[in-house]
């Protein structure tokens, strides 16, 4: 009977650990396991784009009559800032003061969407499409 049990526990231990375990084993996955042995396609990803300009591009809006940027993607409002606001180097996605955008991509590792910037008339300043990319700050500079 011991030997019984003993061949009984042997054979559930080993079916119990020997048994691989499925998830995301994408690590720039947002629900990523470390845990999964198998990928079981369940992975979703996110990606960030921030926007910036520098001094000069400041001045030259200004200069125009602009007084407030509106910053659009695939037509969603995703923030806005006074024109005469510059950074003189590209800040960080989701620093203080940055206009970042955050999109999930769903199972994809890439995403593509478009962009608009426009004035306080309303007036188009750029525009263009920009790449989301899983578990990335795209950093995107406005220039003249």
């Amino acid at each position: 009977m011991k030997k019984v049990l003993s061949v009984l526990a042997v054979s559930i231990l080993f079916f119990a650990t020997g048994c691989k375990k499925e998830g995301c084993t994408n690590q720039d996955a947002t629900n990523y396991s470390s845990e999964a042995d198998d990928d079981d396609g369940s992975c979703s990803f996110e990606g960030e784009v921030v926007f910036w300009y520098g001094e000069s591009v400041a001045n030259g809006l200004v200069a125009i009559g602009s007084t407030t940027l509106t910053f659009m993607v695939d037509g969603v409002i995703v923030g806005s800032t006074a024109s005469n606001v510059f950074w003189t180097a590209a800040p960080n996605c989701g620093q203080n003061g940055s206009i970042t955008v955050s999109r999930g991509l769903g199972n994809a590792t890439n995403l593509a969407g478009n962009y608009s910037v426009k004035d306080q008339d309303n007036f188009e300043i750029w525009a263009g499409v920009l790449n989301f990319t899983a578990n990335t700050c795209t950093v995107l500079e406005l220039s003249e």
